[in-house]
């Protein structure tokens, strides 16, 4: 039986606005499309159905966010992390790269109105991101950072030393990429209240109900099972992502599984907060060992990181590495560092980081590969999906449709090596700036 790291253990099961009342499916029930997990692509891909007037039954096996969507640190920055914009273009190819590009710069358009739409409780404020600039050298990437983003319509900026430590509050920066659109919130919050949505809109969520299989039916379309239940459908579209449990042969193959970690510290003085993000927004220390953190609606701050060596298995270790970390960017914290929840999450990581669109069969898809680009790149990726379950021809779509294709047997220790790599790289170019490295590094 496949385990995934425990659910219950992080910040945002202790904090989220209750889920929905939904229930176990135990029936025969038709619709015109099957979405199968309940992550944001998949409550988003209904959510657009249902407003369409398609009807819609959405089958998840355990809760609404129970995945990535419920489980990640909250960020919501509208960008791509492993590829600048010229790359992704020399990778994915005219339009394929523009048409992306779009959907992921303008994803937290979509992420505000929703919230605003329906009212969702999650603590969503968008109050910018930050991305420090640890040593010179890193500013000449900003600068062609803030070019290419800007040329396709995103707010950005460069900000020199005292801008970025007004905003932040850290004084280790030579300066910063100040992303003014990003924000943050509670992402299983921002899950459960999307899956209300679906609900008010008129679709059916089925929760504790995983597809065991999906079977072509002799008249056209699908026939998806569970223990208890199916659902015959027109369309059938699996977002399960990281978290696929069986439903289509071989689907859980075409990704291998990242772990990363995230903790929250106590809630924070009153006079930290004056002195550590002042301004509320997320902060990226730009390093190649990446460490993301930013306050929750409490005053806790909930940072990131990826395990390596030690780092994710001795836990009094992580915590210090974690702790020593946060204080050297800022010095001026004189009280201790308690991280009080310290949970993992799983990453269905593909080799080129962007989501795979797979075609199954003639009516049949699935999406997988979002390699850690939770909040903004599931939100958006429900408008591509339902685009296609609408008719629109696969030419005009904004991901190309493929056959489903394993990962290759590389990314079972690539991703793990490449984090290494950068890890290396920054620290080298870091010693030969004269910058000094952060404890641990």
């Amino acid at each position: 039986m496949t385990v995934f790291s425990p659910f219950d253990a992080t910040l945002w099961y202790a904090t989220a606005a209750p889920a929905p009342k939904t229930e176990r499916l135990e029936d025969s029930v038709r619709a015109d499309v099957c979405i199968v997990g309940a992550g944001y692509t998949g409550l988003t891909t209904a959510l657009e159905l249902a407003k369409a007037g398609v009807s819609v039954v959405l089958l998840e096996r355990e809760e609404a966010g129970f995945g990535g969507s419920g489980r990640n640190a909250g960020h919501c920055t509208p960008t791509f992390t492993h590829y600048s914009l010229p790359e992704l273009r020399r990778m994915l190819g005219d339009p394929w790269a523009e048409r992306l590009i779009e959907r992921q710069t303008r994803a937290n358009d979509r992420v505000g109105a929703m919230i605003r739409d329906y009212q969702i409780d999650c603590e969503w404020v968008q109050n910018g991101y930050v991305m420090g600039a640890p040593h010179r050298r890193a500013l000449d990437t900003i600068r062609a950072k803030v070019e290419t983003y800007n040329a396709v319509g995103a707010r950005t900026r460069l900000i020199d030393r005292d801008e970025v430590a007004a905003i932040t509050g850290s004084p280790r920066f030579h300066g910063g990429w100040l992303h003014e659109e990003a924000g943050h919130l509670n992402p299983l919050g921002y899950a459960r209240g999307l899956a209300r949505a679906v609900i008010q809109e008129g679709a059916k969520i089925f929760t504790g109900s995983a597809a065991i299989s999906c079977e072509r039916e002799a008249r056209g379309g699908w026939k998806v099972r569970t223990a208890a239940g199916q659902v015959t459908a027109d369309k059938v579209i699996f977002t399960t992502g990281a978290y696929t449990v069986g439903g289509w042969p071989n689907l859980d193959k075409t990704f291998k599984i990242q772990l990363v970690f995230v903790a929250a510290t106590q809630i924070l003085s009153a006079e930290t907060r004056t002195h550590v993000l002042p301004n509320n927004t997320t902060i990226h220390d730009g390093r190649g060992d990446i460490y993301v953190y930013k306050y929750n609606a409490e005053g806790r701050i909930v940072a990131s990181m990826f395990p390596m060596g030690r780092r994710g298995r001795d836990m009094a270790y992580t915590r210090r590495v974690m702790s020593e970390r946060l204080k050297w960017l800022h010095p001026q914290i004189r009280e201790d560092i308690r991280w009080e929840y310290f949970w993992f999450g799983e990453l269905d990581m593909q080799y080129r980081t962007v989501p795979r669109f797979y075609n199954l069969a003639p009516g049949a898809v699935a999406l997988t590969g979002l390699s850690g680009r939770g909040v903004p790149t599931g939100s958006m990726l429900g408008s591509i999906l339902s685009e296609w379950a609408l008719g629109k021809p696969e030419k005009e779509l904004a991901l190309k449709l493929e056959p489903l294709t394993a990962a290759p047997f590389y990314m079972s220790f690539g991703p793990a090596l490449t984090l290494r790599y950068h890890r290396l790289r920054d620290n080298i170019v870091t010693r030969l700036s004269g910058a000094p490295l952060p404890p641990h590094a």
